[in-house]
């Protein structure tokens, strides 16, 4: 069996079995009957008899919640609580204590806890405790990633006929669910990002896609950006953060534009990509995260390498899977598909009523050589539809093109130039068909015959 087969018949784990719990309290009764009862729910349950004990455990392996208890001797767990916090931990913790006490309440709310249990307690009520917890912890992650996201409603469908569109999603399908780093490359403008979230949206990972651009982020900021940070790490720093690493855990992390990345912090990238841990700013202490890399250049790589821009063994780790993708003057027949999808999702978008080009136009847009790619043909269909003009009326013919007389290039057949002049006429009646076939001396019958043949000679010779 091929090992992408086997990732494939791997089903995709449910949510509640990759959570671990550590339970601290000093009765033994109490961490046996909560490790038993939670065990049939969760991946791990571990115990510990003292915070001592805990911050061992918590050595070896990630928590996504805590349970503690308040009263314990030699160090309460709010006092335990608190040094954590200063450290730069972020768990998600669920207090238990025997004493109803106005000041514990209080203490508990001040770090952030998610609930106050007291004892005794029957079990409902601590599961109920924990599914608010983990489900608060999971909510208010999606919500960074959407907010970061709110602008951004493209598809993870890559469209396109073209032989190389279609080796491309065969490929994206095939390595996406393997947890290897995948690194893209292709120039300015070809859907990196799209292409990355295709990469993530079959790959079974049920956490978050984080998306970071790291030319827009400044040197300085970018290890707190993607690491997080403690209070007081630096200037300025009046608040604990957590990183995108954080955000992505069991998700997916984009990094575009890899290459724009600090030497000193792809050193940084290197030891998470081989270790799975990240270290905050301010801290001393690592947290195991669960997050593949998806790296995008629109340099290449190798060629930074040389240069002694980019590290090569970083470069090597994260070309363990790699994407090319075309740029748009190497796939000239999607861009009838490309341009239909985009004045669908713009018309939209805009409120404005569509429009469709004719057979000029996609010909004066065959001869650009369209050096932003993609996002540049978005940027002529949204002039298009804001202007009310045509891709004829913008574009002008490259020095390149094919010779042409009286607008129309030497090398077409008569039906192609009728069929044209016919989508001229069309577009100044508005798409009324009886006002031009009037125009053009014919019944509307021929009209719609003559652009029947004009398509099916477009499917031949796309075929």
């Amino acid at each position: 069996m091929a090992i992408n087969e086997q990732w494939n018949e791997r089903p995709a784990p449910a949510k509640p079995s990759d959570i671990a719990i550590l339970i601290v309290d000093d009765e033994a009764g109490i961490r046996d009957f909560l490790q038993r009862a939670l065990s049939k729910l969760y991946r791990e349950v571990d115990c510990a008899d003292s915070t001592q004990q805990a911050d061992l455990l918590r050595l070896e392996k990630h928590y996504d919640l805590l349970v503690v208890d308040i009263c314990m001797p030699e160090r309460s767990g709010v006092q335990w609580i608190q040094t954590l916090r200063d450290a730069g931990n972020h768990c998600d913790v669920i207090f238990m204590t025997a004493f109803a006490d106005m000041n514990h309440a209080i203490d508990a709310l001040r770090l952030g806890a998610s609930d106050l249990i007291l004892k005794p307690f029957r079990i409902e009520q601590m599961r109920a405790a924990i599914k608010k917890s983990l489900d608060h912890r999971r909510l208010s992650r999606e919500n960074f990633v959407l907010q970061r996201q709110l602008n951004d409603q493209q598809s993870t469908r890559l469209i396109g006929e073209s032989s190389a569109i279609q080796a491309l999603n065969t490929l994206i399908k095939r390595i996406a669910p393997a947890p290897s780093a995948v690194l893209l490359q292709g120039e300015s403008g070809t859907g990196k990002e799209l292409a990355a979230r295709a990469l993530h949206q079959f790959s079974g990972r049920h956490g978050a896609f984080v998306p970071v651009n790291c030319a827009a982020l400044s040197p300085e900021l970018m290890e707190s950006e993607l690491f997080g940070h403690v209070k007081g790490a630096f200037t300025n720093a009046h608040h604990p953060r957590e990183g995108l690493f954080s955000y992505a855990d069991h998700g997916t992390l984009f990094l575009d534009e890899i290459s724009e990345m600090p030497l000193t912090l792809q050193a940084k990238l290197l030891r998470v990509l081989e270790d799975g841990r990240i270290r905050p700013l301010g801290t001393e202490r690592d947290i195991k995260v669960d997050v593949r890399i998806i790296a995008a250049s629109n340099k290449n790589l190798a060629e930074e390498v040389q240069h002694g821009h980019f590290r090569e063994d970083l470069f090597y780790r994260l070309n363990v899977l790699q994407c090319q993708l075309p740029p748009l003057r190497e796939r000239l027949q999607d861009l009838p598909i490309l341009t239909e999808h985009l004045i669908q999702r713009l018309s939209k978008d805009l409120s404005i009523k569509p429009i469709q080009f004719s057979q000029a136009d996609f010909q004066i847009m065959r001869q650009q050589r369209w050096p932003r790619n993609i996002r540049e043909l978005k940027n002529l269909v949204e002039r298009c539809l804001l202007l009310g003009m045509f891709p004829q009326d913008l574009l002008q013919p490259s020095s390149h093109a094919t010779s042409t007389m009286e607008g129309y290039p030497l090398d077409w057949t008569l039906q192609q130039v009728g069929c044209c002049h016919i989508e001229r006429v069309l577009q100044v009646h508005s798409g009324n068909k009886t006002q031009a076939a009037k125009q053009l001396g014919i019944t509307r019958k021929t009209l719609d015959r003559k652009r029947q043949q004009g398509s099916d000679e477009r499917s031949a010779l796309e075929q």
